[in-house]
């Protein structure tokens, strides 16, 4: 696949499907400003030379999931993105446990990450997604 080329490798890097199980952001934080305000983040990696469009489904204990949330990944870039940032079909909900499905039209790589910065001892963990395929 030409398209998909990354430095010498002919295979694509990632999975065009995700899934974060988890997913909470604290209606509060700890600490002032943007950077250590509480968050939930995807770390996008589009490795590939076209563009991905990427549609986010949010599901929840008990409510109807919400999305698609749309974006775009430029090729050969990443994305941080914060569902703090999301608002479009939806914000999202603060204090509510959710979980979410990723789908790409392009093989992509995803990364969670969560900060809850509640309190001064600091919260941050890391982990990467299942890939559905």
């Amino acid at each position: 696949m030409q398209d998909e080329l990354v430095g010498r490798s002919h295979e694509p890097i990632g999975r065009r499907r995700w899934a974060i199980a988890e997913g909470y952001i604290p209606a509060e934080s700890g600490l002032g400003g943007r950077a250590m305000e509480s968050h939930e983040t995807a770390c996008l990696l589009n490795a590939g030379s076209a563009d991905a469009h990427v549609e986010i489904t949010l599901f929840f204990t008990n409510r109807d999931p919400v999305g698609p949330y749309r974006v775009t990944v430029p090729a050969r870039r990443t994305l941080h993105l914060r569902f703090n940032d999301l608002q479009d079909p939806a914000p999202v909900p603060r204090d509510t446990d959710y979980a979410s499905v990723i789908e790409s039209d392009r093989p992509i790589v995803v990364q969670h990450t969560r900060l809850d910065s509640r309190r001064s001892e600091l919260s941050l963990i890391t982990t990467v997604a299942y890939a559905a395929e």
